[in-house]
Parts: C-alpha cells; structure tokens; sequence
C-alpha cells in the first residue's frame, strides 16, 4: 500500500515509560497533527520516527512506508538509509537544522547528493538548488547566503527546502514556526502545504498552537502524559471535543480566544479596560525620536514610546521590525544612535551604566538559555537578591510570588519544566524590585496552558506590584489577551499605536490590517485578504 503507517509499542527512557502504544497512518498529501502540552510526549513520538530518541531512550514498534517496513529499534546505520531520503525532520529553529559556517546552497545540495547516490556537478546543484528555492519562494542568490544573513521566515525556508530536497514521503514539521510571526507563520505553513499537495507527501505536524493547527490538517491526535486522549478530524476535534483535556487546551489557547472575540464570543483579557493607568500618573518610561542603526541598516527609525506605572504596553511586529531593538535600547544593552529614553522624568545615557537593577529587569524568551545550568534555582535567586541589595532569605518569598514550591530552590533548571524555568526567570528579573519588568518574547516558546498560566502569572503581578511591563511579542491573540496599549512597528517605525480594543478591532492602517488577518485565520487554513 501507499502512505505512512505507524504502530508504535511504546517509548520508553531511563525513568521509565515515557509514550504508550499508539498507531496512526497518513495518506499521500495528507496530514495529521500532533499535538498537546510540553512533556506530553508528541516530540518522542516524532524523533522515534527519525531514529533521533536521546541517549537512554528506546522505541518499540514499526514505521511503514509505502509498504515498506522500518523497525523503530533499528540501529543507526540502518536509520540512515531512511533518514532524510523516505522521512525528513523539520525542526523549531532553523538555526539548529543549518549549519551557521555554511552557505545555504551547499546544505540544500547534501541532500541532493546523498538522494542521488553520487556527486552531482556544479552546473546540476546550481540548477537543483536554484529550483529547490524557487519552490519554497526564495531567490537563486539565497544559495550564496549564510543563514544569519536572513530573516527567520527565509531561514526556515531555506530549511524546509533542504529537509524536501530528497522528495520524502514524510515530512515530520516539529513546531515549524513557533519563533516566527503571525503572517509568516501563515505563510510556512501554507507553503508546507502546497508541496504536500504538489507532491503527495504526507505530513506530521507537532504543534501546541491549535489555531495554526486548524484548516491545515485532517486529522489530529491529542497527547498527555504519553497516551493519546482524543482522535479525529480536526473540524471536528477543536469544534467539539469530547475529552476533557482537549477542552481545557482550546480554552487556553489565545489564538482561539481571539478568534472567539471576533466573531463576537468576547473572551476576558488581563488588561485594564480603558487601556490606561486608572490615575492617570505621568509615564514612568517615555522613547521619543530613538533611532538604532547596525551599519548602513536603520533598524529604529524615530519611535516613540511611552510606558505608565501599572500598564502593560505591548508592542507588535513581523521578524526583523525592530521591536526587541527597541526594548534592548530601553534596557540598555543597545546604545541608541539618536533620541531620548527617560525614565521616571530623567533622561538615561546610552548603555547599561545609566541604568540601575531597581529600574528595570528583562525576561527573555528561552529560559533555558538565560539561566546559568550549573547552579540551583536558589543560587541563582540569591545573586540576584545580592544585586537588588536585598537579604537572601528572601528566596522562597520569591518562589511564593511566582507560584513555584519553596523545594524548588534546590533544584537545577534542567529538573525543571520549560514554564517552571521561565517563573524563576521571571522571579530572578523581580529580585532587585524593578519598576518595569520587559518581556522579549516571554511566551512564545511555551505550549497553550503553560502559556496561558504565565500570562495570567503577569497580570497579577501588575496588579500586586503595581509594576509596569513592556511586552514584546509576534503573537497579537497574546498581547490582546494581557497588554492594555499596543504599538505596532514595522520596519523600524511606529505605524499605529491605542488601546488593544481600537488597534485589534478597527485597525486604522494598512499594516495593522494584514497583521489582524493572519492572526485571524480563516477555515481554510488560509490567511484572509483584506
């Protein structure tokens, strides 16, 4: 027969069982999502499939293709002549999947080569790789590229380009675009799904977005705790679920919610309603005129930003619009090249030296990356206690106030989940006691409920602390649901800036409107236009 067919007996790791049996199988040009929560056990499923399980882990079970049938115990070398030629892997970041020291053409023509058998000449790889980026949209002249020198949408185009160079028949997309923006997210998964079609190539998608999952696969498998919960097609699995767990990720993810606010359902967001601080108190960080240039690139182009006391100011924009630029300027980790940033009345100099840790603190978006792994959640606080000038018995305060047990101190970050370790990132940037706390993408790496509880995390802390957030983030169902005001920036200047309420319903700009459309994605799968 014809299509994918997995039977899988079980995963299981140094601790134990991780995944329990489960089958599915995907026709040619098909596709099926998995998805569910962070340790849910949907990567497993997928690196099984590849032969990629960590050290210590092992799979029980078969993966056919087309007839053919491959042991999920095989050994490397048999994985070998599977991976990459029959099933290929997408991965989250680009950057993990290509090679930073090589151009872009050459690692879109190892694969070609190693689907031929042979060494191709230099006229047949320039020709295959030109075709190759043609088909995902990209120029010829991105094959003498380094991917560094690319947006993160032409990074992940160049990497779907490689990963379809052999013609597979499975693609395995493991959270394709989970660091992309709202119209770029749109336009890879489209782009996924053309070829699909194009070239009767199945496909498994892992996601924890739901609405990006919806209108673009036909089936969908739900997965907690290693077993799935919930199957079917997947109209009718986010219309109507039936188990409870299902319900409950629905519930919590923003891009629904959004989409159930615009047809009129309004879901409860965290901001203030009028969009404002209710005193009305001048601001406590006001940007005029700042402008950033990296070489002949201006990235910050005279934008304008002001934060009250107890607000959270959103800013929103595709990859590259320069809204990290500008709350890295704010930090002072950037020096700006024109313009005023002050703070509380007083202007601040360019840099970190004009800027003290009771001021301002930032959480990044990989918590991971930004929290040393070699010391416990409790030496970590307590370095940062020492900066703020603060006693560090004041430690499991700090764990209490981000909802996090006071035994979680002893712990390294490596023990704990992805939305645990961003809580001790989140408490780390309060132990000085900031007056404004920024967000650089703070959740964009988090699956729904996980996400959801940060947010919400956030909202009280506003409330509580009476501190101001900027909130930096790609996701405009995500700022709807938490910030009061949102400025939205766009290739480096400020094209419209309100309340969530007036810029999200009745956008008065071009840009604004298009970014509104591909968070509000249509049945199809599609973005809407106009």
């Amino acid at each position: 027969m014809t299509g994918i067919e997995v039977a899988i007996d079980g995963i299981a790791g140094p601790a134990g069982p991780m995944v329990e049996a489960l089958s599915f199988a995907i026709e040619p040009g098909a596709s099926l999502a998995l998805i569910g929560e962070s340790g849910s056990g949907k990567t497993l499923t997928a690196k099984s499939l590849v032969g990629l399980l960590p050290p210590g882990f092992g799979a029980r079970g078969v993966l056919r293709v087309d007839g053919r049938e491959h042991p999920l115990a095989s050994t490397d070398a048999s994985w070998r002549r599977v991976r990459g030629r029959e099933v290929s892997l997408l991965l989250q970041d680009p950057f993990t999947s290509l090679s930073p020291v090589h151009r872009c053409g050459p690692q879109i023509a190892w694969t070609l080569e190693a689907k031929a058998g042979r060494r191709l000449s230099k006229r047949e790889l320039d020709e295959a790789v030109a075709t190759r980026l043609a088909e995902v949209n990209l120029p010829a002249r991105v094959a003498r590229a380094y991917p560094h020198e690319l947006s993160g949408g032409m990074r992940q185009r160049v990497a779907i380009a490689a990963a379809i160079a052999s013609n597979p028949r499975l693609l395995i997309a493991d959270e394709p675009t989970t660091a992309l923006d709202a119209s770029n997210q749109a336009e890879i998964l489209d782009l996924l799904r053309e070829l699909q079609h194009e070239r009767g190539m199945a496909m498994l998608l892992i996601s924890h977005d739901l609405g990006l999952v919806r209108g673009r696969t036909d089936e969908v498998l739900v997965m907690r705790h290693g077993e799935v919960v919930e199957r079917g097609s997947t109209a009718t699995v986010l219309s109507a679920p039936e188990h409870a767990y299902t319900r409950a990720l629905i519930a919590a993810d923003p891009a629904l919610a959004l989409e159930a606010d615009h047809t009129g359902d309004t879901a409860p967001g965290l901001g203030h309603d009028d969009g404002a601080d209710a005193g009305g108190r001048a601001p406590l960080v006001a940007a005029s005129g700042v402008v950033k240039r990296f070489g002949l690139r201006t990235v910050l182009d005279g934008v304008d930003l002001s934060i009250a006391p107890g607000q959270i100011a959103g800013v929103v924009g595709e990859s590259g619009s320069g809204k990290s630029t500008l709350a890295r300027c704010i930090a002072g980790l950037e020096r700006e090249d024109d313009g005023t940033i002050a703070f509380d009345g007083r202007p601040l100099a360019p840099g970190r030296r004009s800027r003290t840790p009771e001021q301002m603190q930032i959480v990044f978006q990989d918590p991971y990356s930004s929290l040393n792994p070699m010391m416990s959640i409790g030496a970590i606080l307590r370095e940062a206690l020492s900066v703020g000038g603060r006693r560090p018995d004041e430690v499991p305060a700090l764990l209490e106030l981000v909802g996090l047990p006071v035994d979680a101190a002893v712990k390294r970050p490596a023990q704990l989940s992805g939305g645990q370790r961003q809580r001790v990132a989140i408490a780390r940037a309060l132990a000085p006691r900031p007056r404004l706390l920024i967000c650089d993408e703070s959740v964009s790496a988090l699956d729904v409920q996980v996400q959801a509880q940060i947010l919400d995390l956030l909202g009280r802390l506003r409330d509580e602390l009476d501190i101001a957030i900027l909130f930096i983030s790609h996701d405009l169902a995500v700022v709807r649901r938490i910030a009061d005001t949102v400025t939205v920036v766009w290739q480096g200047r400020v094209v419209e800036h309100g309340t969530c309420a007036q810029v999200l319903d009745d956008p008065a700009e071009d840009y604004t409107r298009l970014l509104v459309a591909a968070a509000h994605r249509d049945s199809t799968g599609r973005t809407p236009v106009g």
